[in-house]
């Protein structure tokens, strides 16, 4: 059985996350894996010391750690996100990433409205 397919065909796959995108040297490097109407999934690796300074986004993002921790500022709160936890930061909120070493963390964009 031939686990790894193209996505994009309609056909599935099972990969490990953290074996998908590899650290760069002084970099920060992503894969989209999912991009459609409802949202997009983007794989993220940070070296040490780089991140993404304060910015906010149109839509709610779901971060959820994959490997390593960084330190996440939603407006003003501080968060730690680690491997296996997630944090939902919702539409037009201020946040920042700062790594606490090597980081990966998948981000899920959801367009449209939240239901309560």
């Amino acid at each position: 059985m031939n686990d790894r397919t193209n996505a994009a065909s309609g056909e599935t796959r099972v990969e490990k996350l953290k074996e998908m995108l590899d650290f760069q040297q002084q970099a920060i490097v992503s894969r989209m894996l999912v991009k459609n109407a409802a949202g997009s999934v983007t794989l993220f690796a940070f070296d040490k010391g780089e991140g993404l300074s304060e910015h906010t986004a149109p839509f709610d993002a779901l971060l959820i750690g994959v490997e390593g921790e960084a330190e996440v500022r939603v407006d003003a709160d501080l968060h730690r996100l680690g491997e296996g936890a997630t944090l939902l930061i919702p539409a037009g909120v201020p946040h920042a990433v700062a790594p606490c070493s090597q980081f990966k963390m998948l981000l899920v964009m959801l367009k449209g409205e939240r239901k309560a």
